[in-house]
């Protein structure tokens, strides 16, 4: 997978916002990594902002439907990962500014 398609999914996920944060999570660090294979199957791995987070399964409906929207992806996976856990650190700089966190 090049570069740009790496870039281009994501920018899809941009648009999948935390419903609790209103924050996309991308900006918020949610989103390790992202691959796709050569029979158009993308990965995502990613975490939440913690364990008990009640609404995971939409955030992970919303991923689905994002990377559906480009034509390259067949089908996704999301891998919920809980190590490295998430910290406030791996928020972008647009993410804390919006958030009002230092």
């Amino acid at each position: 997978m090049d570069q740009d398609m790496k870039d281009s999914m994501l920018g899809a996920l941009e648009n999948v916002i935390d419903p609790e944060l209103g924050i996309d999570i991308v900006n918020l660090g949610l989103v390790y990594d992202v691959e796709l294979d050569d029979e158009g199957v993308a990965t995502v791995t990613m975490t939440l902002t913690s364990m008990g987070c009640p609404l995971g399964p939409v955030i992970v409906d919303q991923v689905n439907t994002a990377l559906g929207e480009l034509p390259e992806v067949k089908s996704t996976n999301v891998n919920i990962v809980w190590n490295p856990p998430w910290s406030k650190d791996k928020m972008s700089r647009y993410a804390k500014m919006a958030l009002g966190v230092r």
